[in-house]
């Protein structure tokens, strides 16, 4: 597998100026990562989406990076699906332009108060509808789309399975975040089994897990949807069986890219340096123990 890294990972540093997301690219070869990913684009004022995604694809060509994917907002329940799919082929033409051929974009956020049945069985056809139009547009452009285990509504894989398959689209699959299951409170390594048939792009992600049966552990904890208190930790320090997810996509035969996402309230550059070493280490092992 080739190391990649999201821009995401260097949030604290896009939010205080220190980095933007095109100096994020000099800090991913430093760092010595073979790609980066980047998430919604965020020009400067008075440069348009496409002149900054050219801007980042000529960077990265410079720097000898690939742009391994890009990752977009998206909601098939909050907007009128026909807008929202042609918002998101607007994006596909936008991850060309990067230099991309891969791009994961949202299904879901789940259901406003004013609905009545909850279930995805209420809605899997919509949802279903928005990405076949979009993945169907894409696939005439090169362009894998894919959907995350992301976004409690559709966090569990037996959801985003079900979605697949009834997208029901050799162009359409799963970008499979190993930290996300735990969102919902599911095993990651048995979720990484149930995702690996799909998987066309994977996130190596790590969280400290606290049981929510004890008191809340305060600033930069979130719930599960359980209650379990989560924080983002860095690549190896937390709950994840980052090493056990790894070796079930091995074992399944995928060889692409696996993108490191850092969410922790360590420094950004830190928790990115000791999480790719770590991954370098893990690969390793993995390595030598099929050898």
């Amino acid at each position: 597998m080739k190391l990649a890294v999201s821009s995401y990972s260097f949030q604290q540093y896009l939010q205080d100026g220190r980095l933007t997301q095109l100096g994020c690219i000099a800090k991913a070869k430093e760092l010595g990562f073979d790609a980066i990913e980047f998430t919604d684009l965020e020009p400067p004022q008075g440069i348009s989406e496409a002149d900054y995604a050219v801007q980042i694809r000529e960077e990265c060509e410079r720097l000898g990076l690939v742009v391994s994917n890009y990752t977009v907002h998206a909601d098939f329940l909050a907007n009128d699906v026909e807008q929202e799919a042609q918002r998101l082929k607007r994006k596909v033409d936008t991850a060309l332009l990067l230099g991309s051929t891969s791009m994961r974009h949202d299904a879901a956020w789940g259901f406003g108060d004013d609905r009545g049945a909850k279930g995805l069985q209420n809605v899997i056809d919509r949802l279903a509808d928005g990405c076949r139009r979009v993945t169907e547009y894409a696939s005439s452009k090169g362009v894998r789309t894919m959907v995350e285990n992301h976004g409690f509504f559709l966090q569990d894989p037996d959801r985003v399975e079900r979605l697949i398959n009834t997208v029901d689209h050799k162009n359409f699959g799963w970008l499979c975040d190993m930290g996300n299951f735990l969102c919902a409170d599911e095993d990651p390594a048995k979720a990484c089994g149930k995702a690996a048939p799909y998987v066309f792009y994977a996130h190596a992600k790590d969280f400290f897990v606290k049981t929510g049966n004890g008191p809340d552990p305060g600033e930069g904890f979130f719930q599960s949807r359980s209650g379990n208190y989560l924080r983002g930790a860095i690549i190896g320090h937390g709950a994840v069986p980052i090493m056990q997810c790894l070796g079930v996509l091995k074992r399944e035969g995928y060889d692409g890219y696996l993108g490191l996402e850092f969410e922790g309230i360590e420094d950004s550059l830190q928790g990115i340096r000791i999480g790719i070493e770590n991954l370098r280490r893990y690969l390793a092992q993995l390595e030598n123990a099929a050898g």
